[in-house]
């Protein structure tokens, strides 16, 4: 077990884990916060999206141990309010239907939106296929980024 301190939505944390442990179980376990979801496991469906250095990235295959002093951003640090541009662009199309992915989809969608202000539908369906939705509310999905975009 090794000691990691990290910079989660603006807070200092420490931790005591193995290397290996991937972030998403430190989040999720050791930290409480469980906005980020565990689905499959090995880096293929995004349910587990957070933002590390305001990039997306899979946290279920991330060891906490490369994270060092990366700034790390899960879904309760994207906005105090749930006002981010994206969150109210989700509420307004109404995208979620199970729920499960949402937070991995929204966690995608603004990293993409900060590095791509005005994208493309193209641009969205791309970045955005790093996310699967069992319920298949792809449309809508496009649709909320697209808005989104609009919101900034």
């Amino acid at each position: 077990m090794a000691n990691f301190k990290l910079r989660i939505n603006g807070q200092e944390h420490q931790v005591d884990v193995d290397d290996d442990t991937p972030l998403l179980w430190v989040l999720r376990d050791h930290l409480g916060l469980v906005g980020t979801k565990y689905s499959c496991g090995i880096a293929q469906c995004g349910a587990c999206m957070v933002h590390l250095n305001d990039e997306a990235v899979y946290s279920c295959t991330l060891p906490v141990s490369s994270v060092g002093s990366d700034k790390i951003t899960t879904i309760e640090g994207l906005s105090e309010n749930g006002d981010h541009p994206v969150q109210k662009a989700w509420a307004d199309v109404d995208v979620a239907q199970c729920g499960y992915c949402q937070t991995g989809q929204i966690m995608t969608a603004s990293a993409f939106l900060k590095k791509n202000p005005n994208p493309s539908l193209e641009e969205i369906e791309n970045v955005m296929n790093r996310n699967l939705c069992r319920c298949g509310t792809y449309h809508k999905i496009r649709e909320a980024v697209a808005m989104a975009a609009k919101l900034k």
